[in-house]
C-alpha cells in the first residue's frame, strides 16, 4: 500500500510542481521584506519597527526554503529547473534582501558623510557579492558532486541572512539602544559574506536531524 501511494504521488505532474510553489513563496517573501523596507527611506520615523518587521518576514522565507527540499523528496521532483530556481530564490531573499534592510537602516538612523555612505555600500556589496559566489559554488558543486554530503563548505545564505536578522530584531526590542546598530551591522554583514565564501564546514542541518536516532 505505501509503496503504491509513493508511486501514485511520483507520476503525479502537480504534486512535482509543489517544491516549485514552495520556492516561488521564498522569492516573493524575500520582494515583500524590500517593498516593506523601502516604506522608511523618505520617512524615517520611528523605523525600528518596520525594520524588524522585515527581518521577520524573511526569517518566514527560511520556512518555505526548509519545506521546498523536503517536498522535493517526498515527491521524487529534483531536477535542474528546481535546483537553480531554488538559488535565484536564495539570491532574492538571503542575498539581496538582507542587503537592502542594511542600507536603508544607515540611511535613516545617521547622517553619514559620503565616506561613511561608500563603507556601507561596499559592505553591502561584499555580501550580496558573496551570497551570488556561494550559491554558484553550490549549484556547480550539486550538478558535478552526485555524492550527497551532511556538510557545506562555507556559511550557507539563509544563515548569513539569519545572522542579521536576528541582530536586528534584538536591537529593535530596544529602542533607546537601535542607533548602536549602525556601527554594527555594516562590517558584520561584510564578514558574514566572507564566511559564505569560506572553506569552513557547516553541518547540514536538516540532514542531521533526518539521521538523529529517534527513540
Amino acid at each position: 500500500m505505501r509503496k503504491e501511494f509513493k508511486k501514485l504521488i511520483e507520476n503525479n505532474k502537480w504534486a512535482k510542481r509543489v517544491p516549485t510553489a514552495l520556492t516561488i513563496c521564498n522569492s516573493l517573501c524575500g520582494f515583500a521584506a524590500i517593498i516593506y523596507t523601502l516604506n522608511v527611506y523618505d520617512n524615517p520615523r520611528d523605523p525600528a519597527p518596520v525594520f524588524a518587521i522585515s527581518c521577520w518576514i524573511i526569517l518566514a522565507a527560511m520556512i518555505f526554503d526548509a519545506l521546498d527540499g523536503f517536498a522535493t523528496r517526498i515527491f521524487n521532483a529534483a531536477s535542474l529547473h528546481g535546483l537553480n530556481m531554488d538559488s535565484l530564490a536564495d539570491m532574492v531573499t538571503f542575498g539581496l534582501a538582507p542587503s537592502v534592510v542594511v542600507a536603508i537602516m544607515a540611511h535613516c538612523l545617521r547622517d553619514l558623510n559620503k565616506v561613511g555612505y561608500y563603507f556601507v555600500w561596499a559592505m553591502c556589496a561584499v555580501y550580496i557579492g558573496c551570497a551570488a559566489y556561494r550559491l554558484a559554488k553550490y549549484n556547480v558543486h550539486a550538478m558535478v558532486d552526485k555524492k550527497k554530503s551532511d556538510l557545506f563548505s562555507g556559511l550557507p545564505t539563509p544563515g548569513a541572512a539569519a545572522g542579521i536578522c536576528s541582530l536586528v530584531i534584538y536591537y529593535s526590542l530596544e529602542n533607546c539602544k537601535f542607533q548602536q546598530i549602525i556601527s554594527i551591522i555594516p562590517p558584520y554583514a561584510g564578514f558574514l559574506g566572507l564566511l559564505m565564501v569560506s572553506d569552513v564546514r557547516y553541518v547540514h542541518a536538516g540532514k542531521w536531524l533526518q539521521s538523529a536516532k529517534r527513540s
